[in-house]
């Protein structure tokens, strides 16, 4: 079982079990939040696809961590004394995915 779920205007495939990096939020880790934006249910037997959500569907998630991560941009023009370094950190929150449920299903807590 998998859904395709929307957050942040990106769209990501989960299942249970699976670790996302989602856009970063105030969440404390071991928190949980659902995510409601479901486009896409895929179950054993059935395909619910939504248009444009599947009402009723939301996904049960777990906050894992806060990392995150550095890049450094590195500039040099040969011959011209021109060197830039900077950097950019990527704030985001790892959480893991617990349940999928459709439309009438409870979690299990």
């Amino acid at each position: 079982m998998y859904a395709v779920v929307e957050d942040g205007s990106r769209q990501y495939r989960v299942s249970t079990g699976d670790i996302v990096r989602l856009d970063h939020r105030e969440a404390e880790v071991g928190s949980k939040f659902e995510l409601d934006q479901v486009l896409l249910v895929k179950t054993d037997s059935e395909l619910h696809l939504g248009k444009p959500k599947v009402e009723g569907a939301k996904v049960i998630v777990e906050v894992v961590g806060h990392p995150s991560i550095k890049h450094y941009i590195q500039k040099y023009r040969r011959r011209k004394n021109y060197r830039r370094l900077t950097g950019h950190r990527q704030y985001y929150v790892a959480v893991k995915v617990k349940e999928v449920l459709l439309a009438g299903q409870t979690a299990s807590s």
